[in-house]
C-alpha cells in the first residue's frame, strides 16, 4: 500500500518568522519590523472609547464560525461592500491566507506571485504542489511592477494570483489604473486574485488603493491588525470573500481555531469603529520616521542604496558593500543589539528589510547604531 504524502510536511521553514524568534526578544532596537508602533490596552481605552466595564461583563462563550455578525458588519462597511456576509474574522491574516490557500488551491494548479515577497504568500501554495510563476519586483526599477509583465505570466491555466500593495518588503504599490488593468488580467482567465492588504491603509501620496472585491467576484482580500494599527498581539485580522468561498474556508476552520475569542472581537470590534483615532496618529508618525529615514539615506550613500516606499513602513535597502546580508544582520543584532531583516528571508542577499514604524527616538538609535556597524565594522 502507498503511503501518501502529507503536504503540510513539505513546508519550507518560514525563514522570516525563525530569525525574529532568534531576535525579537534578544535585542534592544528593533529597525527589522513591518508595523507602526504599537498600542497598549490603556491607550485603547482613550482612542475607543472601550470600557474596563465592558470588559469585566464578557462572557467566554463560543462565537461563530465567521464572527460575531456586528464586528463582521463594522468590517465590511469600513474596507468592504458593506455585506457582512461577505466578512469572516480570522487570527491575524496568516489563519486568512492559510485557510485561503488550502480552501481554493490544489496540486498542479499555476500561481503567479511577486517576487520578492513575504514567504506565508507562496510557501504553502508550495507545499501543496502548486506550479509558481514568479513576477519579479526589480531593485533597477525602483521595485516598481510592470503590469505589461504580470500579463504575460497570467494564462488560462492561471488559478491564482498573489500580490500584496503596498508591498513588503519594499514598499512600492501600483496606481489606481495599474490595480484595474491587473484586476481585468486575471478577471479575462477566471483566476482568483489574492490580496493581502496588511499595509493599505498608510500611504504617503494619494488615497488607499480601494478592495478588489468591489469590482471582482473572485477577489480575495485579507486584512490585519497588526501593521498600521500597532495592535500585532491582539492576533486579529479578517478576510473578505464571497459566501461560497467563506464556506470553504469555515469547512477547514472546524478542524483548527473554530472561531475567535468574544474578549479579542469585543476589542477589534471598537477598534474598527474608531479605526481612524489609531490610524492618524500612526500616519503621522510614520511620515516623521520616513523623513528621518530618508535624510539617513542621503547621508549614508556610500553605504547603501533604497527605492523610497510608496506606502507601509519597511523598505528594502541594498547594501553597496555587503553581499551576505545574514551574517551582517547577526553581527547586527549581536554586537549592537539591533534587530535588522536579512534579504536572505526574501531570497535577495545583499538587501536588508528595515522597518520605520516604531517609535521615532527607537528609530534614531537604531540608525545610529547601524551607522557604526556599515562605518566601523564593515567598511572595505
Amino acid at each position: 500500500m502507498t503511503k501518501l504524502k502529507n503536504s503540510i510536511n513539505k513546508i519550507a521553514p518560514a525563514l522570516l518568522e525563525s530569525w525574529m524568534r532568534d531576535y525579537y526578544f534578544s535585542t534592544e532596537i528593533d529597525i527589522g519590523s513591518s508595523g507602526v508602533e504599537n498600542f497598549s490596552l490603556t491607550e485603547l481605552y482613550k482612542l475607543t472609547n472601550l470600557t474596563q466595564e465592558e470588559l469585566d461583563r464578557i462572557v467566554f462563550h463560543d462565537s461563530s464560525s465567521l464572527g460575531n455578525f456586528e464586528l463582521r458588519k463594522a468590517i465590511a462597511l469600513r474596507w468592504g461592500n458593506g455585506d457582512p456576509e461577505q466578512v469572516m474574522v480570522t487570527h491575524g491574516s496568516s489563519e486568512a491566507n492559510f485557510l485561503i490557500m488550502n480552501g481554493l488551491l490544489n496540486a498542479d494548479d499555476e500561481v503567479v506571485v511577486l517576487d520578492p515577497c513575504y514567504q506565508q504568500l507562496f510557501s504553502i501554495a508550495e507545499s501543496i504542489g502548486c506550479q509558481l510563476k514568479r513576477w519579479e519586483l526589480r531593485f533597477e526599477q525602483h521595485f516598481l511592477p510592470n503590469i505589461e509583465e504580470a500579463k504575460r505570466l497570467i494564462t488560462p491555466r492561471t488559478r491564482m494570483v498573489i500580490v500584496n500593495f503596498p508591498h513588503n518588503p519594499t514598499g512600492a504599490s501600483l496606481t489606481k489604473k495599474e490595480q484595474d488593468a491587473l484586476i481585468d488580467a486575471v478577471a479575462e482567465v477566471g483566476a482568483y486574485l489574492v490580496w493581502d492588504a496588511a499595509f493599505a491603509d498608510i500611504v504617503y501620496e494619494g488615497s488607499p488603493l480601494p478592495n478588489p472585491n468591489l469590482r471582482y467576484k473572485r477577489s480575495i482580500s485579507m486584512g490585519t491588525f497588526s501593521k498600521c494599527y500597532g495592535l500585532p498581539g491582539l492576533r486579529f485580522g479578517w478576510c473578505l470573500a464571497s459566501p461560497e468561498m467563506l464556506e470553504r474556508f469555515v469547512h477547514l476552520r472546524d478542524y483548527m481555531t473554530l472561531h475567535l475569542s468574544p474578549l479579542v472581537e469585543l476589542i477589534a470590534h471598537r477598534v474598527v469603529e474608531k479605526a481612524d483615532n489609531l490610524l492618524s496618529i500612526r500616519l503621522q508618525q510614520a511620515r516623521v520616521n520616513l523623513n528621518i529615514l530618508s535624510k539617513w539615506v542621503e547621508q549614508h550613500q556610500e553605504f547603501v542604496e533604497w527605492s523610497r516606499p510608496q506606502g507601509g513602513v519597511c523598505t528594502f535597502l541594498r547594501l553597496r558593500y555587503i553581499s551576505d546580508s545574514e551574517a551582517f544582520c547577526h553581527h547586527l543584532a549581536n554586537v549592537h543589539k539591533v534587530l535588522l531583516v536579512p534579504g536572505t528571508c526574501f531570497n535577495h542577499s545583499s538587501h536588508v528589510r528595515l522597518g520605520f514604524g516604531g517609535a521615532t527616538s527607537d528609530l534614531n538609535e537604531g540608525l545610529s547604531r547601524l551607522s557604526k556597524a556599515l562605518v566601523t565594522d564593515f567598511k572595505f
